[in-house]
Parts: structure tokens; sequence; C-alpha cells
């Protein structure tokens, strides 16, 4: 909370020192700003509704019993489908690790569930593919499954 306030203070500040230097530039920026935001914010309020159905269907004890210790490349595989679907917040993707490994999951398997979380976004590519480029979206998102599962491999062979 104190981050968010300092950021948020910094801003306000630098923007009325900007004000300050130059009145109709700092206008052009902040309607620029806000014209971008408001393009982009359809898109992010579908993403957030996913996000809250995602938690609400994807209950720990579910995920844990698709990605049992027992599950295998087969547990490593959906995890990193289950994580590229779904888009969650890395506040909330480490507690869920450390729920799902309580609760009987592999940790290769929740390795790649939670790199997928994070960083393969299935959800935000309509998003990402308007503001980056379909070529950049797709490269992005193929990579980060790439590296998902290399690092739940990575995770297989440290703890064998």
């Amino acid at each position: 909370m104190i981050n968010g306030m300092i950021l948020y203070g910094t801003a306000l500040i630098l923007t009325g020192i900007s004000f300050g230097k130059d009145r109709e530039k700092t206008k052009g920026a902040i309607l620029k700003a806000w014209k971008m935001f408001s393009n982009i914010m359809p898109d992010v309020l579908a993403i957030m509704l996913f996000v809250g159905l995602s938690l609400s269907i994807l209950t720990p004890e579910l995920i844990s019993s698709i990605v049992g210790k027992e599950s295998g490349i087969m547990g490593v595989v959906y995890s990193t489908v289950i994580g590229s679907v779904s888009l969650i917040p890395s506040f909330v993707v480490f507690p869920l690790g450390a729920t799902l490994v309580e609760n009987g999951a592999g940790l290769p398997q929740v390795a790649a569930l939670m790199a997928s979380f994070m960083a393969v976004g299935i959800v935000t590519y309509p998003m990402e593919q308007k503001v980056f480029g379909r070529s950049f979206a797709i490269a992005r998102n193929g990579a980060a499954v790439v590296m998902s599962v290399l690092f739940a491999v990575l995770i297989w062979v440290v703890m064998a």
C-alpha cells in the first residue's frame, strides 16, 4: 500500500511540475493517455471477468486432482494448458502453488502451472495482438509455453 502511495504521489508531483512548465503539452499527454486507457479498457475488463470466473471454477482441489505427483508428463501438459488459458496474478499464483503442493500436486506440475499462469496469455492474446501485432503475440506466447515446460523439466531433473 505504501509503495502505491509513493508511486501515485510521485506521479502527481511530476505531473504538476510538467503542468507548470508547459500546460498545453501536459494537457495533450493526459488526453492521449486517457484515449489509450479508454481504448484498452474493454479488453482489460474482459480479462478481469475471465480471471474471476477461472478462480471460481479452478479450485485448488480440482487442479491437484488433475496434476498430482503420479500424473507424470501428462500432468505437466495439463498444467501448461490450464495455466495458459487462465490468467492469475503472481500474488495469487504463489499461495495457490503452495496449496497445490500441500494437497498432493507434484512439483514439476505445479512449476509448469505457475509459470504458464504468469507467462502465457491466451486470454490476453486479442489485446496483445491489437497492441503489439500478431507475430509478436504468437512468438511471445509460444516462447512462454516452451519456457514453462522447460522450467518444469528442470524442476523434475533437480528433484529426481
